[in-house]
C-alpha cells in the first residue's frame, strides 16, 4: 500500500519531495555559515514531508478513492499529523535565517516573506474567528454536503480537497504551536483554550459518522467487486478513525505548549536575575523602601 505511485495529479507528493530537498539545503547552508540548527527540527520536517508523501504519493492514495476508511485515515494524517510536524520544523524561521538580507533582487524573497507575515490578509486568516470555523467546516461542511462527492468526481477536485486539509491544519495549529513568527501571538493559556475549542466538534463528527443510519457520501457506495467491503461497516470504521485520531495530536500539541510555557518562564527568570546583577537588585530595593514607607505612615 505504501509503495510509491505517482501520476500526473500527484501534486502534493511532488511538493513534499521538493520541500524536503529545499529544507535540507537550507540547513546545510545555515551550518556552513557557522549557525547551528536543532536536529529535532530537521527530523520533524523529514517526518512531515514523509507523512505527506506516504498518503498522497503511494498506492494508499488510490485506495483512498474507493474505500472510505482509508480516505479518512488520509484526511486525518493530512489535517493533523503532517501540519504539526511541518510547523515544529519552523520553516519560516529557517527561511528568514538563510535568505539574503538587504535591498535589491537578492533580498526580495526575504522582504516578500516578511511582508506576507505582516499583511492584513495574513492577520485575517490567522484569526481564531477564521481558523476555528474553517477547521470545523473541513469536517461538517465537506462530508455532510454534496461538496465531497463533487470534489471526488475529478482528480483536480480531489487534489484541491487534500490540499485544503493540509492548509486548514497549518492555519489552525500555527499560532498554537508557535514555533515560527506568526501574524498574531497568543498567551500560553490562550493557546491551550484555542486547541480545545474544536475537540468536542471533532469527536461528535466521528460519532455521527459511526452512528449514521445511511451512507454519508455516495462516492464509496460501491466498493470494487471481490474486495468484500460492506460500505456501512467501512463507514463505521471511518468514524472510529476520526474519533480516535484526535487524541494523539491534542496530547502532542499540549506537550509542546506546556514545555514552551515552562521555557518562557525560565527565560524570564534568568532575564530578571541578570538585570538584578547589573543594577544591584534596584527593583527589589525600591520595593522594600516603599514597604518601609507605607509601614511608617501607618504607624503615624
Amino acid at each position: 500500500m505504501f509503495l510509491p505511485h505517482l501520476d500526473g495529479w500527484s501534486v502534493l507528493a511532488v511538493l513534499s519531495i521538493v520541500g524536503l530537498v529545499v529544507y535540507l539545503a537550507a540547513v546545510v547552508r545555515l551550518r556552513r555559515s557557522g549557525v547551528t540548527w536543532p536536529w529535532w527540527r530537521t527530523l520533524a520536517w523529514i517526518g512531515g514531508t514523509a507523512s505527506l508523501f506516504a498518503v498522497t504519493g503511494t498506492w494508499l492514495n488510490g485506495y483512498s478513492m474507493v474505500v472510505f476508511s482509508i480516505h479518512m485515515t488520509q484526511h486525518m494524517v493530512l489535517s493533523l499529523i503532517t501540519p504539526l510536524l511541518l510547523l515544529l520544523a519552523a520553516p519560516v524561521t529557517l527561511a528568514l535565517r538563510t535568505l539574503p538580507r538587504g535591498r535589491g533582487a537578492a533580498g526580495t524573497p526575504r522582504a516578500l516573506l516578511l511582508g506576507a507575515l505582516h499583511s492584513r490578509f495574513a492577520r485575517f486568516v490567522a484569526s481564531p474567528l477564521f481558523t476555528v470555523p474553517l477547521f470545523i467546516a473541513s469536517l461538517y461542511g465537506v462530508y455532510f454536503t454534496p461538496l465531497f462527492d463533487a470534489l471526488m468526481s475529478s482528480p483536480a477536485g480531489h487534489q484541491f480537497m487534500l490540499a485544503h486539509f493540509v492548509v486548514t491544519g497549518l492555519l489552525f495549529f500555527g499560532p498554537i504551536v508557535a514555533q515560527d513568527p506568526w501574524p498574531r501571538t497568543l498567551s500560553h493559556p490562550g493557546r491551550m483554550l484555542e486547541l480545545f475549542l474544536p475537540v468536542p466538534f471533532h469527536a461528535f463528527f466521528g460519532v455521527a459518522i459511526m452512528m449514521a443510519g445511511s451512507l454519508v457520501v455516495d462516492s464509496f457506495a460501491r466498493s470494487p467487486a471481490g474486495w468484500g467491503i460492506d460500505p456501512f461497516t467501512d463507514q463505521s470504521v471511518a468514524g472510529g478513525i476520526v474519533w480516535a485520531f484526535g487524541e494523539l495530536p491534542t496530547v502532542l500539541v499540549l506537550a509542546v505548549v506546556f514545555f514552551s510555557w515552562a521555557r518562557s518562564d525560565d527565560r524570564r527568570a534568568r532575564t530578571l536575575d541578570r538585570a538584578a546583577d547589573r543594577d544591584g537588585d534596584a527593583e527589589l530595593v525600591a520595593y522594600n523602601a516603599r514597604l518601609r514607607t507605607l509601614a511608617g505612615n501607618s504607624n503615624t
